[in-house]
């Protein structure tokens, strides 16, 4: 992180399991699924639905974050899932919560830096999910021919990309969007075209924009809501 930047993860999955926290996802979602930003029960439900897993798939979560989700897949599935995140307060969360919930013997997380070749075998993985997080990895023609080599033939992969840019931006907009680390802002575009220099092909595309901005909003309420409890854990840069 440059020196500019705030340090929301380390705020998010170190009080990942508070009472407070989880009383804005409630308030925010309605069904608090563990999740972080903007993601829904029902649109993780369709993400889901998407991979067509199977109780024998293998599935990685790149950028798995607390692991709620990762280990929702498992639950609802019966597949074995497995986690990589570059911040450690995020994978031990995870690792607590799948011992917590008996699913350890499928559900593991890995401590791994995304932006770099995984540490995995060719075609380790039937489907590979990656929620609103493509966007700090820096070379993502890289990425996609990474995550290319790690689905076995015909697997399937599921990603949302949170900064693709559809209109005019200031500096001052784009500083405070991207001020809790590197952030790749793309335009239309651009993700279908590195994907086809992947050799992946494109099955589905859906615009969330509408479901993004309506739970940003009551994203923000909840945590306005909160305010002062909120600032006393994560100081004022970070709120």
């Amino acid at each position: 992180m440059t020196g500019g930047s705030v340090r929301h993860y380390d705020a998010q999955y170190g009080q990942f399991a508070s009472t407070l926290y989880a009383d804005v996802r409630a308030t925010a979602f309605g069904e608090n699924i563990g999740q972080n930003g903007w993601l829904t029960a029902a649109e993780h439900d369709l993400f889901i639905e998407w991979l067509g897993l199977e109780t024998n798939s293998r599935l990685l979560d790149v950028a798995s974050g607390s692991g709620r989700t990762t280990l929702r897949i498992a639950r609802l599935t019966g597949c074995a899932v497995h986690g990589i995140d570059i911040h450690e307060q995020g994978i031990s969360s995870a690792t607590d919560a799948a011992r917590d919930a008996d699913l350890a013997g499928r559900a593991t997380f890995q401590l791994a830096d995304a932006s770099r070749p995984l540490p995995f075998e060719e075609g380790a993985f039937d489907a590979l999910i990656c929620i609103d997080a493509i966007n700090h990895l820096p070379d993502r023609q890289a990425v996609f021919r990474e995550w290319a080599r790690v689905l076995r033939p015909g697997g399937r992969l599921v990603f949302t990309d949170p900064i693709v840019v559809t209109g005019p931006l200031t500096n001052e907009e784009i500083a405070i969007r991207s001020s809790i680390g590197f952030f790749l802002f793309v335009p239309l575009g651009y993700d279908e075209q590195a994907l086809a220099n992947a050799s992946l092909e494109v099955t589905e595309r859906a615009d969330r924009t509408e479901n993004m901005a309506r739970m940003a909003a009551r994203w923000r309420e909840a945590r306005t809501e909160r305010e002062r409890d909120l600032r006393g854990i994560e100081g004022d840069a970070t709120f």
